[in-house]
């Protein structure tokens, strides 16, 4: 099961998640997503859990809870299709209507 952990302090690390979520069962993967740019931490992360029975008593136990002074926003993640997709229709530009020649 992938879990979505938000509001993580900007010094959290891919380990510090993984140590927490071990806690509750087998972690496959654990990943602090960072600005490409900067390379500093977003703010949230995800862990990869395979069994869901654990998965579930993580996201449970951990919501809510203080992790380096941050208290964290865990939850099940949701596919990126799921999101609404900013900036409207694609073709840039904006105008439109009449022209005058």
């Amino acid at each position: 099961m992938n879990i979505y952990v938000g509001n993580l302090s900007f010094s959290v690390t891919e380990e510090d998640l993984r140590t927490a979520f071990q806690a509750y069962g087998a972690v496959e993967k654990a990943a602090v997503i960072s600005d490409k740019m900067s390379g500093q931490s977003r703010g949230f992360g995800f862990v990869e859990m395979p069994n869901k029975d654990e998965a579930e008593k993580a996201m449970s136990m951990l919501n809510g809870k203080d992790l380096k002074g941050r208290t964290l926003k865990v939850n099940e993640a949701k596919a990126r299709t799921d999101r609404p997709r900013s900036g409207g229709g694609g073709f840039g530009g904006g105008g439109g209507g009449s022209r005058r020649y």
